[in-house]
């Protein structure tokens, strides 16, 4: 069957690969920080770095943003995390954002899912957006932090040497090719974020731990003009490609993505030519309704992973994204992992840089993402089980369930495909640290204090707010509270602790350690028209925090909980913070 290719609708810049100028084969500049990988990680950490005034070199074997859809679905806590980051704008614009999604077993639909979604929210569940778009835009924001960010393009590692001793001898040396150039560079911290197969793991001997399934996919990006309503949809042994699943996506721009599961005995290699695709993706359009025009434009193959290193960090040389782990695309947690990553390592690794914090902080960034590796590996199991059954045993079971589901609501929820959540680091060392300060300073252990609301480790929930702004009461939400700096929510206002909480701010700032300190009242506090106070109009925040007057919650720059007191002070604010900051890794404690 004969079938024109058709292009992206999108014409993506081609960047000049050049090294910087060299004595003897060296960078004679010393980076601070060296990313490695210029995808959706790499980038939105560069950005999280850049954010705190930290410089770091960007390093990408292409010459522009990737080819294919790749990573389509970007989560409402991956969209918190880059407006936080002021990028979020672009995704918004262009993504199509959706709520839930349908599963079909033959012809008949068995299970409808609907994602967390009220007026309370600021940002959808979820987006899709494909992944040359989210690259362009990450892009276009790092090249307006040129001062910062240096990216090297068309530039290959071909070797990494780490430096031993003290912190402050630490540090690697990258072996580069940029076109014909062999050359080195040296930094005191080197991010890996370059992909399943890095380069930089493979050099220093590390192998990734796991699951790896049988099961191939066959992704297609076609074009194809529908008013179809954005939703996930996944067909499970569909007439039009019966013993097979089939995930479909809209995209924007009249690109759809069709994924659908290989027999075990066809070739890969041969189920990617287009005379095998075309048939296969017809009749699924067919089933579907979808009568209009269609051109392929994409196509390769999938197989999945579930894996992850036992640790992220090694010595100057750190792990984030696909390079540290390998997630399933079941539930949609790879891309929106690894922006994870680099939201927790941004904030932490530029407090080590802007000499803040300890080194040590940063086995933090390791134990709190590794934990959040293997739940979204546990997840992505459950989901990949389904989807691609790996033996007779689970394609009975699934069998089963999705027989059952047309007229036994009971076991629908097992063909749930358990998207993506937000983690709570619920075994933080952070979290161990500013507990332990508290207790010490006498006061009463935070967990014998609240009923609910988020712990330390969970991420801060969204809610609507208002300001009063020039004498006008401004709608807002919680998101916009929270910048690229640790910040202590007030509850109430207790005129009397102002001096001390003045006395915090001020030694922190002189520390150069960000901090901010928001006000929280209801509507009983009456304010005056250049309040600085944020109001809890409808008491959602208050109950969601459990929250009272003299209540304080700290949150960590990334959005996380790192403390809360029910009668907080300013003191006790100070100290979880520092500690936090100051924190010793297990081995030193040993």
């Amino acid at each position: 069957m004969t079938r024109s290719f058709k292009p992206y609708p999108f014409a993506p810049r081609h960047y000049e690969g050049a090294a910087p100028p060299l004595i003897d084969g060296n960078d004679p500049v010393r980076r601070p920080v060296a990313i490695v990988g210029g995808g959706p990680v790499g980038m939105t950490l560069a950005l999280a770095l850049a954010r705190q005034g930290v410089r770091s070199v960007l390093i990408e074997a292409d010459d522009s943003v990737c080819t294919g859809s790749r990573a389509i679905c970007i989560s409402r806590r991956s969209l918190e995390i880059l407006k936080r980051l002021g990028a979020v704008q672009g995704f918004l614009q262009k993504g199509l954002p959706w709520t839930g999604g349908r599963s079909f077993y033959r012809d008949t639909e068995v299970f409808r899912f609907t994602m967390h979604q009220d007026d309370e929210q600021s940002l959808p569940p979820m987006i899709n957006i494909a992944q040359y778009q989210i690259e362009q835009f990450l892009l276009e924001e790092l090249e307006r932090h040129a001062d910062l960010i240096d990216i090297r393009w068309q530039t290959r590692v071909t070797g990494i040497e780490q430096s031993d001793g003290s912190d402050a001898e630490r540090g690697a040396t990258l072996a580069l090719r940029t076109a014909d150039t062999a050359w080195r560079m040296q930094a005191d911290w080197v991010v890996a974020c370059d992909g399943g197969r890095s380069t930089v793991r493979e050099a220093l001997g590390l192998k990734l731990t796991g699951t790896t399934y049988e099961g191939r996919y066959v992704i297609v990006d076609i074009a194809l003009h529908s008013e179809r309503a954005t939703e996930r949809l996944a067909y499970f042994d569909p007439p039009s490609n019966p013993g097979s699943t089939v995930l479909v996506h809209k995209q924007p721009d009249d690109v759809w993505r069709i994924d659908y599961q290989l027999r075990d005995d066809e070739d890969p290699q041969a189920a990617i030519e287009p005379d095998n695709v075309i048939p296969r993706v017809q009749s699924v359009l067919d089933a579907m309704g979808e009568t209009g025009e269609w051109s392929p434009i994409w196509i390769t193959v999938y197989k999945a992973n579930a894996l992850t290193l036992e640790r992220y960090r090694h010595g100057s040389i750190l792990f984030a994204g696909d390079a540290a782990h390998l997630v399933p695309i079941f539930g949609v947690r790879g891309a929106n992992s690894g922006i994870d990553d680099a939201d927790n390592l941004g904030w932490k690794l530029g407090c080590v840089v802007n000499g803040i914090a300890s080194p040590d902080l940063l086995d933090s960034y390791s134990e709190e993402r590794v934990f959040a590796a293997r739940e979204n590996l546990s997840y992505g199991m459950k989901s990949t089980e389904f989807m691609a059954p790996p033996t007779f045993g689970f394609e009975l079971m699934r069998t089963a369930v999705l027989g059952l589901a047309e007229h036994h609501p009971a076991v629908r929820p097992l063909i749930n495909p358990r998207q993506t959540h937000p983690i709570a680091y619920v075994e933080s060392p952070l979290n161990r640290v500013a507990a332990d300060c508290v207790q010490a300073a006498g006061a009463v252990p935070v967990a014998s204090r609240f009923a609910s609301g988020p712990a330390p480790g969970s991420v801060l929930p969204e809610c609507r707010l208002q300001r009063i702004s020039d004498g006008k009461t401004v709608d807002m939400h919680v998101t916009d509270l929270l910048l690229p700096c640790f910040t202590a929510l007030r509850f109430g206002t207790d005129a009397s602790q102002d001096a001390e909480w003045q006395r915090t701010r001020d030694d922190l700032k002189s520390r150069a350690i960000p901090f901010n300190t928001i006000t929280v009242v209801d509507t009983n506090v009456k304010l005056g028209a250049d309040s600085t106070a944020v109001i809890d109009h409808s008491g959602r925040l208050h109950h969601m925090l459990d929250a009272t007057p003299g209540t304080v919650y700290l949150i960590r720059p990334d959005g996380h909980v790192l403390a809360r007191w029910r009668d907080g002070t300013a003191a006790a604010t100070h100290s979880a913070l520092i500690a936090a900051l100051n924190i010793r890794s297990k081995e030193r404690q040993s």
